[in-house]
């Protein structure tokens, strides 16, 4: 028998989570996040949800990854929130576009381009997919303020990694090379696969969410003959989320 309120996925109840929220897709980084919590406690793994609480300046937070794309990131998004989480950050990783965009840069989005389909049974696509102003706006300076080299501006999400990475092997290489070509010529600064799901569920849900990205490489940079050395240290992102959660944090209590 199914416990009262627990939910089906996270297999967390009322409690189990703090209102603030971090959001990264890889479950690996959660404990490293959980790192920079007062008093990290695990609560439990199910599926790609793999969930930690403890304390920032007193107040709960908790950390729930939610797999790669935005069918599970909206799964985590709607149970987080029915247990009582209201304010996400996702950490996550992206590719870049932009030229300027280098490995180991911090990407803070303002809008994500919809080129996925999760949002589509949120809202029609007619309704932009951007963050809350307040949770970008600790993000950037945040970023700011540790002396990281932020970017802040549109990311495009998709659904098919390889979609991006592969396009001439897919029988609509045709549509994905000239949409790509279409990034590139409005200055979206990097790809991912989340935030579009993500911003457009919370503005369903009426929570708070924003995003910020290590940039592990940029095949643009890469095919232009640039030196492009990959990078998976998400260190710095994971810092730029925490301290905009603690600045949030402080604004709400006054």
């Amino acid at each position: 028998m199914q416990d009262i309120g627990m939910q089906y996925h996270i297999r967390c109840k009322e409690g189990d989570v703090g209102k603030y929220c971090f959001l990264p897709g890889d479950p690996g980084r959660c404990e490293a996040i959980a790192a920079h919590f007062d008093n990290p406690v695990h609560v439990g793994m199910n599926r790609e949800y793999n969930i930690y609480t403890g304390t920032l300046l007193g107040e709960k937070v908790s950390v729930c990854s939610t797999g790669i794309g935005g069918p599970s990131a909206s799964i985590a998004m709607e149970e987080l929130a029915a247990i009582g989480a209201d304010t996400f950050i996702r950490i996550g990783t992206c590719g870049g576009i932009a030229m300027d965009v280098l490995p180991g840069d911090v990407i803070v989005a303002n809008g994500a381009i919809r080129y996925e389909h999760t949002s589509m049974e949120y809202a029609p696509i007619e309704f932009p997919a951007v963050p809350d102003f307040g949770v970008t706006a600790a993000l950037k300076a945040a970023g700011e303020e540790l002396g990281y080299r932020t970017h802040v501006g549109v990311v495009q999400c998709k659904d098919s990694f390889y979609g991006q990475h592969s396009p001439e092997k897919s029988p609509v290489s045709y549509e994905l090379l000239q949409k790509w070509e279409s990034w590139k010529r409005l200055g979206v600064l990097a790809s991912e696969m989340e935030s579009a799901a993500l911003f457009v569920v919370a503005s369903a849900l009426g929570v708070r969410c924003g995003s910020c990205f290590h940039a592990v490489w940029n095949q643009e940079r890469e095919k232009a003959g640039l030196e492009m050395p990959m990078t998976e240290d998400t260190s710095a992102a994971i810092r730029v989320g925490i301290e905009a959660m603690k600045r949030l944090i402080a604004a709400d209590k006054k």
